[in-house]
């Protein structure tokens, strides 16, 4: 997959410029048997489309380009580049976005079209990936006691880390976007592979975690917490210890993103919701990670993370509300509108 990246809009207009960024890439579906229909056959049901990546995120993607065509059908254009982005790897590192911002691409404010239920996201977590790859000692099933249990040693591994999720957590009342929130920083464990055969003690084995971090939190002073987890599980575990870990940062290494206080892209793009939906934007923050944070932190840009409604991401059945995808096109358009300003063509 690549990236894809158009423009349209006047280059030397006098309206306000925007990125408009959206992901194609979907995590992997699972087994077909949890699936109601298949994940790569689009199929709509009570007004709703089903399929992997329905709402994470073709729907927000799509609503962009409905958005752009209906403005340049109905024979207007805006008053300053508009650069819709499909980027990829958002879901594993972010990198298909910050090689737009390495490109030079940049905007006054950037909408990205990530599915939080009609709502703009005001604050989100980063998030690190990281692995642990324990050693043992292989002997037959018969003298286990003699070998070293690769597997087994990873318990005390996962065991350690939660505790260190909780400790966590109970930072959060000095992030007050996050301070009433239950359970802000979540520790996922997303894969764990290891041994050959059901008989030999495990040779090896290797944990693939993922944490959030707090908008505002260092990722290398979070990374040396991780790392002293693992030195501490070492010196009080003997078996960890004879396990030899070894810890690998992969993937998702990325900073939290909190939208500056009353922007002006923010109150344009509440004034199209509100227009639309007759109700005020709610805001809220969330403990997922976007590409926000490379046009909020590296940009200096008002990032706006606003998208349709629907379920399910990343499990069974996702799918997107038709009628919000079609509400939030009309946002996106008007918020066009009334951001960059637009002239017949």
């Amino acid at each position: 997959m690549v990236n894809v990246i158009g423009n349209y809009g006047n280059a030397d207009g006098n309206g306000r410029s925007l990125i408009m960024n959206g992901h194609i890439d979907v995590v992997p579906e699972g087994p077909l048997s949890g699936w109601t229909s298949h994940p790569y056959k689009p199929e709509v049901r009570d007004n709703k489309l089903f399929g992997r990546g329905a709402n994470d995120m073709k729907g927000g993607l799509t609503a962009k380009v409905f958005a752009l065509k209906a403005i340049k059908e109905a024979g207007y254009k805006p008053n300053a580049p508009v650069y819709l982005q499909s980027v990829v790897e958002e879901e594993c590192t972010g990198n298909g976005a910050l090689a737009c911002v390495a490109a030079g691409y940049k905007a006054d404010a950037a909408l990205i079209g990530e599915p939080f239920d009609e709502a703009l996201v005001t604050a989100q977590v980063g998030v690190i990936w990281f692995q642990i790859k324990l050693s043992g000692k292989p002997v037959h099933a018969e003298r286990a006691t003699e070998g070293v249990n690769a597997v087994e040693a990873m318990l005390p591994v996962i065991a350690g880390y939660r505790e260190m999720e909780k400790q966590w957590n109970n930072e959060k009342m000095n992030y007050p976007d996050f301070a009433q929130h239950q359970h802000p920083i979540n520790l996922n464990v997303g894969e764990f592979h290891g041994g050959d055969w059901t008989s030999s003690v495990p040779a090896w084995a290797v944990l693939n975690l993922r944490i959030a971090i707090y908008p505002g939190d260092s990722l290398s002073e979070r990374s040396r917490q991780i790392e002293k987890t693992l030195q501490n599980l070492i010196q009080e575990n003997g078996l960890v210890k004879k396990a030899k870990p070894v810890l690998v940062y992969h993937g998702f290494y990325g900073e939290g993103y909190t939208l500056p206080e009353n922007t002006d892209a923010e109150n344009e793009l509440a004034s199209a919701h509100e227009g639309i939906f007759n109700s005020p934007l709610k805001r809220i923050a969330v403990t997922a990670a976007t590409d926000s944070r490379f046009f909020g932190i590296y940009q200096n840009t008002p990032a706006l993370v606003y998208g349709p409604s629907g379920e399910r991401i990343h499990a069974f059945d996702e799918y997107v509300d038709l009628d919000s995808l079609k509400n939030i096109t009309k946002v996106y358009a008007r918020f066009i509108q009334n951001w960059c300003g637009i002239t017949e063509l």
